[in-house]
């Protein structure tokens, strides 16, 4: 199936991230995001939970194959794959050896990873040792920092990279709207971090405050984002601090959607359109400084 939108010129490369459609098969989710005029799609290739839906595509050589077939057909590339959790007991080797070789097949560039270690020196070995392990497949992973995590803002990010990126150029940071408001991460500390460290980024916008209780955040994160431009985030200012052209990925998770009966359809649209929007708001802001 073809591309039904042509999506306006933009400089910006734009995926459908999978959290936003998450109840889609990935053969499905390639369909959608071409037909809602995205250029690429982020593929969850394990869960981020034990409860969450899941499908199979490390273990199932069919739905490989279709998911496969439908990037071929559609033109649609894969963004970034997910979701790596570096934990107290991973083997990177043995754990995402499959996960690396899945990822290359589908032709994924980047790797979204949670550190999910308490232990500094063991979660920066074993970054390392999975940028080793990604590089041969060209694969760039990149670390986000999430405030219920053991990287819970940007600094805690960009040292864990810096220290990694000595002996492993592909190492890299994942700045998530979201994550970046909520951590009270800044605008000054971002605007130091160099280009070359970030391939792309997660867009999104947040519902009001900063929740005092954590267990708060972590819900909205999972449940109550905003689409971009319906919240109350500095989306224009994020926007600047990056380099023009780097690739995003819209993030915004539907549950509410999706229990409304809200097509999957319908929701990559309105994530793409609203992006599209919040671009081009930051755009004339920035032509008229």
């Amino acid at each position: 199936m073809h591309k039904e939108i042509s999506s306006p010129h933009h400089r910006r490369p734009l995926s459908l991230a999978a959290l936003t459609v998450l109840d889609l098969s990935p053969p499905e989710m390639v369909e959608i995001a071409a037909r809602a005029g995205f250029d690429r799609a982020g593929l969850r290739l394990i869960p981020a939970t034990p409860e969450e839906l899941s499908h199979p595509i490390l273990t199932d050589p069919g739905l490989l194959r279709a998911t496969k077939q439908r990037l071929k057909e559609t033109g649609i590339q894969v963004g970034d794959v997910e979701i790596l959790r570096l934990t107290p007991t991973t083997r990177v080797k043995q754990d995402v050896e499959r996960f690396i070789e899945v990822a290359a097949e589908l032709g994924a560039s980047d790797i979204l990873v949670a550190g999910n270690d308490d232990t500094p020196d063991r979660l920066i070995d074993n970054f390392a040792e999975l940028c080793e392990l990604a590089a041969p497949a060209g694969l760039f992973p990149h670390l986000e920092f999430m405030p219920w995590t053991a990287v819970r803002n940007l600094t805690e990010a960009r040292n864990i990279v810096a220290q990694v990126r000595r002996q492993h150029a592909n190492a890299c940071l994942l700045v998530d709207a979201f994550h970046f408001d909520r951590s009270r991460s800044t605008l000054e500390e971002l605007a130091t971090v160099p280009p070359d460290w970030m391939r792309y980024a997660q867009l999104c916008d947040v519902p009001g405050p900063v929740p005092e209780c954590m267990q708060d955040i972590l819900r909205q994160a999972r449940e109550e984002r905003a689409f971009p431009g319906e919240g109350q985030a500095n989306l224009s200012g994020l926007l600047r601090q990056l380099a023009a052209d780097l690739p995003l990925s819209i993030e915004v998770p539907t549950p509410a959607l999706q229990r409304q009966g809200v097509p999957a359809l319908e929701r990559a649209r309105r994530a793409h359109d609203t992006a599209m929007a919040v671009l081009a708001r930051a755009q004339g802001q920035s032509e008229e400084t």
